[in-house]
């Protein structure tokens, strides 16, 4: 199986697991929209769309990036348009771009809980809301949540956290029967431990990485998932370290 020609567009792929995946979907033919809000350097970690877009072309690739936050709904409309007036079709949705905030619920502040609830939950139902009716125009497409084992463990000062996680497989369940008809697929990945330059960021410098892969990792199955259709795989919580064991395997 090909992505060629398909047209991807990865949420939150400046950096980490979104820019793993968007590069490897860039060489296996897709064109890919890397999205997300870092347009230049000198954040709190590194990357930007730009960056993104160029190691995917450097590659052999197509990319065109696009600066969208996707809690704006002004914006991710803007984003869906841009996508339209570019390539004329949306074939794959990543929902990748996701904040986590490390307090526990009694401390935690309001405005964080806002943010990841914003950030993880309102960013993937606005994409999907504004992409869906691209998608059922065409009678196809795939829509990839990127979720978490924090969905069904709760981990320490993680709530927060896990609401959101959980709350994106309910989505995608649900959204998998909704759209069953137009022939789309949704599905969450649970991409297990990834060595990202935000979980770096805020873990000591003595942590003990064994077991953790690298953002690229996450491209194959998210490749896989890319090129189902409601008929073949939809409406699964699958997890990446289980791919071509116990799915992915057609």
């Amino acid at each position: 199986m090909s992505m060629e020609g398909l047209v991807s567009v990865v949420t939150g792929s400046s950096r980490g697991i979104g820019k793993g995946i968007a590069k490897v979907f860039g060489a296996e033919g897709a064109k890919v929209v890397v999205v997300a809000r870092s347009e230049q350097e000198g954040g709190r970690l590194p990357g930007n769309i730009h960056m993104t877009v160029q190691e995917i072309e450097e590659a052999g690739g197509q990319a065109m990036a696009v600066r969208c936050d996707v809690t704006d709904e002004e914006q991710v409309q803007e984003l869906v348009k841009t996508v339209m007036d570019a390539h004329g079709r949306i074939d794959v949705l990543v929902n990748n771009a996701g904040v986590q905030v490390n307090v526990g619920l009694k401390d935690l502040q309001t405005r964080h809980w806002d943010l990841t609830m914003r950030v993880n939950l309102r960013g993937p139902f606005l994409c999907c809301k504004h992409v869906i009716p691209v998608m059922i125009e065409q009678q196809s497409g795939s829509i990839i949540n990127i979720t978490s084992g924090a969905a069904h463990t709760v981990r320490p000062n993680g709530i927060s956290y896990s609401v959101t996680k959980a709350g994106l497989d309910i989505m995608s369940r649900g959204l998998a029967q909704e759209l069953a008809e137009y022939n789309i697929a949704v599905n969450s990945l649970n991409p297990g431990g990834i060595k990202t330059e935000g979980a770096v960021f805020v873990r000591p410098e003595d942590f003990d990485w064994t077991g953790w892969v690298e953002p690229e990792v996450v491209g194959p199955p998210s490749a896989w998932l890319a090129q189902q259709t409601a008929q073949s795989f939809s409406g699964h919580v699958v997890d990446r370290a289980d791919f071509r064991t116990t799915w992915g395997v057609s």
